[in-house]
Formats: C-alpha cells, sequence, structure tokens
C-alpha cells in the first residue's frame, strides 16, 4: 500500500511578508509588494523594479558568521524551515536541538533556479576589479566562495541545522524547482526511504547579472512608472513578468507518522508530475499539450475528477506567451471543468522568484485548504480574450477548497503540477 504523505509544517519568506502569517495577508490582500529596486542602481536597464524581501538575517536569529558564510538564498531557506518545523512541532527549531537531532529518517529536498548568484556576482566583480582583469587572482576571494559555487550547500547548511541524516538534495530545474524539490520529498517518503522532509526552495535572483539577462530576452515588464501595478498575470496590458525573491520550506510527513505524535495537519499531497516539452530552451507550444499531461498525471495519481477541484494555483507568470500556453493546459485537461474552478496568481503580487516560487505557491494552496479563500490576481482589470478562465480578478474569494492544484513553468522545457487536498475529502 503507497504511504501516504501530509504538509505538518509551513515557513514563508516573501515580498511584503517575510513570515507565514504576513505572506498570507498580503496576498489575500492583494497588494502588490514591487517597487524599485534597492539591491542595486538600476539605472541604465529595461526592467528596473523587482519585488523584493526586506530581510533582516537577525530578526531570524542568524549570527554574523553564519550570514558571512550563507549566501542569502540560503539565509531565506534556514528561515523558513526553521518556521516550518516549529510549526510543525517536531522541536525547537534553531540550532539543531529537538526531535529532528540525529533522525536518520529526516531528509531535506530544496529547490533553486539560481543557487548563490549574489554571492557569486560580488565576488567576481571584487576579484576581477570590476570586471578589469580576465585572468584573477583567487586571493581575492572570500573563504567560502566553495559554498558558494556548489548549490548543493543549501541542503548541506539545513541537514547540519537540524541533525538530519536522510537523503538530502538540492534540485534546479528552472522555475518548476520548488515543485520539483516537493515532489522528490513526496516520491522519497513513498518509498519508505524518509519519514520526515523538509522541503521547499529558495531562490535571491535580483542581481545586475541576472536582470541584464531577462533584459536581454525582454522576459521582464519596463513598466518602471508604477511598479505596484506592472506584474499583470492574464491581462491584455501585461508586459512581461516582475522579478522576485523568496522562500518557502514545508515539512512532509508519512502520515502515521504524523498521526503517532499527535501532529496539526494541513493537507495531503496528492498528486505530482512532471513533463518536459522538449521543444524550445524558452518557447512554448501554444497548445499547452506537456503541462496538460502533468495536470492529468497529478490529478489521476489523486483520483480526482476536474469537478473536485476548488482552487487552482496558477503559474500566471504575466508574459502574453505562458498565460496564452497555460490556459491552454487547463483547457486540454479539465475541459469544461476549467471555466468553473477559480484561478489565481499570486505572482501579481509577490513578482516571480524563479526556482523558489513553486514551493511558495504550494504553502498558499495549504493555506487555502485550511482557510478557505483564494487569494486574487491582482492588477488584472482587462482580461485577455485568450485568457478567458475565472482568474479571480483583483478581489478574494471564499471557497471551498477539499483539493488544490498548482501548475507550473520553466525555461528549458519544465512543466509540473502538484495536487494538495484536505485530509480525509474524498474525489
Amino acid at each position: 500500500m503507497m504511504r501516504r504523505v501530509v504538509v505538518t509544517g509551513i515557513g514563508v519568506v516573501a515580498p511584503g511578508g517575510p513570515s507565514r502569517e504576513e505572506f498570507w495577508q498580503r496576498i489575500v490582500d492583494g497588494k502588490p509588494a514591487i517597487r524599485r529596486v534597492t539591491a542595486f542602481e538600476p539605472t541604465g536597464y529595461r526592467s528596473q523594479i523587482a519585488a523584493e524581501v526586506d530581510f533582516n538575517p537577525v530578526r531570524y536569529g542568524l549570527t554574523p558568521r553564519e550570514t558571512r558564510r550563507m549566501d542569502r538564498f540560503v539565509q531565506m531557506a534556514v528561515a523558513c524551515a526553521d518556521e516550518a518545523i516549529s510549526d510543525s512541532g517536531l522541536g525547537p527549531a534553531a540550532g539543531g536541538a529537538g526531535l529532528l537531532s540525529g533522525h536518520e529518517r529526516t531528509g531535506v529536498s530544496l529547490g533553486s533556479a539560481v543557487g548563490a548568484t549574489i554571492t557569486l556576482e560580488d565576488e567576481y566583480v571584487v576579484a576581477s576589479d570590476h570586471g578589469r582583469d580576465w585572468a584573477v587572482d583567487h586571493q581575492h576571494g572570500m573563504p567560502f566562495l566553495y559554498q558558494a559555487l556548489v548549490p548543493s550547500s543549501a541542503a548541506t547548511e539545513l541537514a547540519v541545522r537540524y541533525g538530519a541524516h536522510g537523503p538530502a538534495s538540492v534540485v534546479s530545474t528552472g522555475c518548476t524547482s520548488g515543485i520539483d524539490a516537493l515532489g522528490q520529498a513526496l516520491q522519497l517518503i513513498q518509498d519508505g526511504e524518509a519519514d520526515v522532509m523538509i522541503a521547499g526552495a529558495s531562490d535571491a535572483p535580483i542581481s545586475p547579472i541576472t536582470v541584464a539577462c531577462f533584459d536581454a530576452i525582454r522576459a521582464t515588464t519596463p513598466m518602471n512608472g508604477d511598479p505596484e501595478q506592472a506584474s499583470r498575470p492574464f491581462d491584455n496590458e501585461r508586459k512581461g513578468f516582475v522579478l522576485g525573491e523568496g522562500a518557502a520550506v514545508l515539512v512532509l510527513e508519512e502520515l502515521e507518522h504524523a498521526r503517532a505524535r499527535g501532529a496539526e495537519i494541513y493537507c495531503e499531497v496528492s498528486g505530482y508530475a512532471a513533463r518536459a516539452n522538449g521543444f524550445h530552451m524558452t518557447g512554448l507550444r501554444p497548445d499547452g499539450y506537456e503541462l496538460g499531461e502533468a495536470i492529468s498525471d497529478a490529478m489521476n495519481q489523486a483520483r480526482l475528477d476536474p469537478s473536485d477541484l476548488g482552487y487552482i494555483s496558477a503559474h500566471g507568470s504575466g508574459t502574453k506567451q505562458n498565460d496564452k500556453h497555460e490556459t491552454a493546459a487547463y483547457k486540454r485537461a479539465l475541459g469544461e471543468a476549467a471555466r468553473d474552478v477559480p484561478i489565481s496568481s499570486i505572482k501579481s503580487v509577490i513578482g516571480h522568484s524563479l526556482g523558489a516560487i513553486g514551493s511558495i505557491e504550494m504553502a498558499a494552496c495549504a493555506l487555502v485548504i485550511d482557510r478557505g479563500v483564494a487569494p486574487p490576481t491582482a492588477n488584472l482589470h482587462t482580461p485577455d480574450p485568450d485568457c478567458d478562465l475565472d482568474y479571480t480578478p483583483l478581489v478574494a474569494r471564499d471557497v471551498t477548497a477539499d483539493h488544490v492544484l498548482s501548475a507550473g513553468s520553466g525555461f528549458g522545457g519544465f512543466q509540473s503540477a502538484m495536487v494538495f487536498s484536505r485530509l480525509g475529502a474524498g474525489a
């Protein structure tokens, strides 16, 4: 019999909401946390706005040594994991104490698209004297440069912090990394390799090199004059996505393990599937075939009919190509039921944090089940006629959501879907 997996803890660090509750209130209110970039001087870039996190490591109990050693994306992952583990009741979060300490059956699965981009870029600028020197002297680099180079250092930090001796890895599949890291954690528990997984994703990509790369392919919005109105998924006036940053970590746990310790359970992870489109590095097939296949597979694993869905968390990046592709995928996978389910994109509020966004959206899905509210798609004033589903414009909505779906799409052709279900809610 398949081992069942549930969510018992949630931690979130996101723009405008550096904790789970602040994040939830922000997305329900539909108030975009987007502004002119402050991480560096953005004058001269096509897109000069971003959804930044007001992140202070001291607030989360990180020491100066830890802050120096860890890139920003690792710091945010640690902050989320501390909150998630505390929320799960598995023990005191900080310092590796509590029930997780020495646990051979606890693992880590963390996603990230661009890893320690900020540290690597900053150190290159120093070592090359702002790019003047092609041959650089390694002695000018920081002593922890190797940890920044190797993305797996993020999983290592979490495993060491909590004494987790089970499987530990980093998943990097572009913008689906967050869903895929949760999917890997799900499968490890199902296969009996672990009982508890600290799973999620983190990315801190707001740096000159990342902004320049997206400028070059004109993927990010040039609507710099009114940042709060710039992220416009499914709106006819959209002009690209808004870069963001952030992290979310969920504690996934085998159901009987959670019940045995009396854990509070948010929901069950009832389905996960991924596909690759084999089509184009950044392009998408307009018929939404591969994403539709991932959605159908995840729904079949959960044994659901399309009419069972109470909410969909859309990828909803705010590019015309993606929004139309995604709409087609829902119609392909769900048929006429696609028109009846409320769908929204929280990227309209917190931007697109690349690999992290999938885990942040799954955190939102768990909270939708728990609290019965679907967050809105902000800035959706004039719907694109080609995106003619119920994208929950402007205002949150009360919902009965026993089953929710989240879909993700990433450069490289990655397409992923995950279903969460209220525990005990039959299809």
